[in-house]
C-alpha cells in the first residue's frame, strides 16, 4: 500500500546550474551532497533533491507539467527578497483563501510555488 510522499528531485544537465540558487538565493538547507546529488530539508520529511541527469539538456520545455512547492512563513517578504535577487516571479502573492501562493522561475526554467498556508489545518 502507497503511504504518502517521500520525496521529487528535479534533474538537470548538470548539478551545478542549480544548486547554488536553491542553496543560495533560496535558502535550502542541505541534507546530503554527493557527486551528482543534492537532498534538501530536515531528515524525517519528504525530501526535494537536485541532481545531473544523463538524459536531460538545457532549460525545461515545458515547465508547468509539475511544479515544486516551498512552504514559507512569509510569501511576500520571501518574493520581494527574490525580487530584489533577480529571481523572475511568474505569478506574484496572491491570497487563495486557505492560503497565499507566489510562483517563480528557477535558472532552468522549472516552475516552483511557495506557499503559505492560512491558520488551520492544512488541506
Amino acid at each position: 500500500m502507497m503511504k504518502g510522499l517521500a520525496g521529487a528531485t528535479i534533474w538537470s544537465e548538470d548539478l551545478k546550474n542549480l544548486l547554488s540558487f536553491y542553496r543560495d538565493v533560496l535558502g535550502l538547507t542541505v541534507r546530503h551532497e554527493a557527486p551528482g546529488f543534492v537532498v534538501f530539508g530536515e531528515a524525517g520529511t519528504p525530501a526535494f533533491a537536485l541532481g545531473t541527469h544523463s538524459e536531460v539538456r538545457g532549460r525545461n520545455a515545458d515547465p508547468a507539467r509539475h511544479m515544486v512547492g516551498l512552504v514559507t512563513d512569509d510569501v511576500r517578504a520571501d518574493s520581494k527578497r527574490l525580487k530584489a535577487a533577480g529571481v523572475e516571479f511568474v505569478e506574484d502573492p496572491k491570497d487563495y483563501g486557505n492560503l497565499w501562493l507566489a510562483t517563480l522561475r528557477d535558472p532552468e526554467g522549472n516552475l516552483v510555488q511557495l506557499l503559505q498556508f492560512k491558520e488551520g489545518p492544512r488541506p
